[in-house]
């Protein structure tokens, strides 16, 4: 029981840590069109990404600040809404990330990809 709490722990925390990037790059390219948090946060969920308001608006935050982000508010519906879209320079960023997220994916699932016929050579071995 212990290790199995453990384990959980250990995955969860393994988890935020691959997700933050994960985050930071889809953020950065739904941004590619103008949204104010809620329509962000929904565009997200509905693509399979859900984030909580807790972690979007700070994120949001932080990559304006870095200059990734430009937002303005306006009222619509009756309501002010602060309205986030890249700049140019976020839209640079985008594309070197995007790039590097590419590099790593292929050289993961190469990685990925050997383990496993590695296993399975293995395990036809044992067979034999």
């Amino acid at each position: 029981m212990h290790n199995e709490i453990q384990d959980a722990e250990l995955f969860d925390a393994l988890r935020l840590e691959l997700r933050r990037g994960a985050l930071v790059l889809a953020v950065l390219a739904q941004l590619r069109r103008e949204h104010y948090g809620y329509t962000l946060r929904k565009a997200l969920a509905e693509s399979g990404l859900a984030i909580e308001e807790s972690t979007l608006y700070p994120l949001l935050r932080r990559l304006e600040t870095q200059g990734l982000l430009t937002s303005e508010w306006r009222e619509e519906e009756r309501r002010n809404k602060r309205f986030y879209r890249l700049s140019g320079a976020g839209e640079r960023m985008l594309a070197r990330l995007l790039d590097e997220w590419r590099g790593m994916n292929a050289t993961i699932d190469g990685i990925v990809g050997r383990v496993v016929v590695s296993e399975a050579e293995t395990e036809l071995e044992g067979v034999r």
